[in-house]
């Protein structure tokens, strides 16, 4: 029995994704609007394409119409410039927002790694951006060897979950749904979404190594947070390039980050949960119990810091029900319908001690329509989450 104050929260399943779009190699300055209007009737067998990539303003729909037939409902993007950026956000309407920064300047220049969420599921609270080398917070900054800047992107997010009594309650009147935001309880997620380097491996490897530290920190001061991870890693999970994959899931010992990096965002703390080294507030040596509770206290600390530096990421197609990851395996598939090109190097982690979240499940869509034209050289990867 349900007591008071004490409401039986519902599990709330949500669409967790991650999708490379290929950058807008052909730019031109047709409107969406254009584009839109463009579409053939939807009664008769559609012209085919010419082979090959296709300009950014013909692949756009496609890539909207998949999300929306998918049903995500949060998505880390790669290769995305600002245009693209916007596209969608006009394609998705104003049930969805997103952020993210260019990379070439912090603001709108390159690409982005922006996450789009949906409003009626989600709540922001936080973002931020860091880039992937040895200068983690001046945009543009650039690893020796890579091809360009890379950066992540970190967002905070309240999952709004509805309670029992807020799924047996009726629906406002004319909403046809409930009132999830007022009615229901949150729970708070954590996504970084990366894109690492397609040249040099040591810029994916401390790469996945600053994720995978942040997704520590964030696990180390709001314990029980699920913490989950998007992105192309250029990595895939075997063979001579799997560093990067290596690194986050623990397989392989975590380069070192930055001094900069590690000082912005410590794994170590003192007794009073500030940074280690930072001033102590005073204590009563006088007040024996009061020694007992802080050595208690420490003791807690002592075993929380040792499972946030033991934490790694689990691919979520490992995490699944077998039966319930899906039969396509390539999420990068090139333009070119060559099956010697494909790799899967896109994937979606959680947190590998599994707090505050499970998978259902796990697929990869395909990016190619009947008239032979792809949304994009790599497939949309999609994940059924639940958090409790």
């Amino acid at each position: 029995m349900t007591q008071l104050g004490n409401p039986v929260i519902i599990p709330s399943p949500f669409r967790l994704a991650t999708w490379n779009l290929r950058y807008d190699v052909q730019p031109d300055n047709i409107p969406v609007a254009t584009s839109l209007a463009a579409l053939p009737d939807p009664r008769v067998a559609p012209p085919p394409v010419l082979p090959g990539e296709q300009p950014w303003s013909a692949r756009r729909i496609r890539v909207a119409q998949r999300l929306c037939a998918s049903h995500v409902d949060l998505v880390g993007f790669q290769e995305a410039l600002v245009r693209q950026v916007h596209d969608l956000e006009e394609l998705l309407g104003s049930e969805f927002a997103w952020v993210g920064v260019g990379r070439d300047d912090g603001v709108s220049a390159g690409e982005f790694n922006p996450i789009f969420y949906r409003r009626t599921a989600f709540t922001l609270l936080e973002t931020d951006t860091f880039w992937l080398s040895h200068e983690p917070f001046k945009p543009g900054s650039h690893f020796p060897g890579a091809c360009c800047p890379r950066l992540a992107t970190f967002a905070l997010f309240q999952v709004h979950l509805p309670t029992a009594a807020a799924a047996a309650a009726p629906a406002p009147a004319g909403s046809g749904k409930h009132d999830q935001h007022g009615q229901g309880h949150t729970r708070v997620i954590a996504l970084i979404n990366t894109h690492l380097d397609q040249i040099s491996d040591a810029q994916r490897k401390l790469g996945a190594a600053m994720v995978l530290h942040r997704a520590r920190y964030e696990a180390r001061i709001r314990p029980g947070v699920p913490v989950f991870v998007t992105g192309d890693l250029n990595s895939s999970a075997t063979g001579s390039d799997g560093g990067a994959y290596a690194v986050l899931t623990g397989t392989l010992p975590a380069p070192a980050v930055p001094d900069e990096f590690s000082r912005r965002f410590p794994l170590h703390f003192n007794n009073n949960n500030q940074p280690a080294g930072s001033g102590s507030g005073s204590s009563s040596s006088s007040e024996g119990k009061e020694k007992e509770k802080e050595k208690e206290k420490e003791k807690e600390k002592e075993k929380e810091k040792e499972k946030t530096e033991e934490l790694v990421m689990r691919d979520m197609r490992c995490a699944a029900p077998r039966a319930s990851v899906g039969g396509q395996w390539a999420t990068f598939t090139g333009f070119k319908h060559r099956k010697t090109e494909e790799d899967c190097i896109d994937f979606v982690f959680g947190r590998s001690d599994g707090v505050g979240w499970e998978v259902k499940g796990v697929f990869v869509e395909t990016a190619l329509s009947d008239d032979g034209m792809l949304a994009s050289d790599h497939r949309l990867v999609v994940a059924d989450v639940v958090v409790s």
